[in-house]
């Protein structure tokens, strides 16, 4: 029976991954190669849930940091930018283009975008 030795493919999720011998398998649709003792789905999955968001200068960044904005930037609805210099307490990070969610004293909630940001 073929099903019984087909995987899922763990770079692409195909479902069509087959043994070439000796635990290896291939990815008809990707080319993925893989060794089914190395590569365990759960632990694979829980490496790529981190989120790695750097500053400007590279540092990377963690839930409850401190940081200061780099460069002014525009804020739409207030007639004055947000300055550089500025100091953010205790910011969240996010998932998506503005990854960073934070409240800022005269502004309020903002969402910040890590690039225009260093570590305090």
């Amino acid at each position: 029976m073929m099903s019984e030795e087909m995987k899922e493919c763990p770079n692409c999720k195909s479902p069509y991954g087959y043994s070439v011998g000796q635990g290896l398998y291939n990815c008809p649709e990707c080319s993925f190669e893989w060794n089914i003792e190395e590569n365990k789905p759960e632990e694979n999955e829980a490496e790529n849930n981190e989120l790695l968001i750097k500053d400007a200068n590279g540092n990377v960044l963690e839930d409850g940091d401190n940081i200061v904005i780099v460069k002014d930037l525009p804020v739409k609805g207030f007639s004055k930018p947000l300055k550089a210099g500025t100091k953010v307490k205790n910011i969240r990070l996010t998932d998506g283009d503005h990854n960073i969610d934070c409240k800022i004293k005269d502004f309020g909630a903002m969402a910040l975008k890590s690039e225009f940001v260093k570590k305090a």
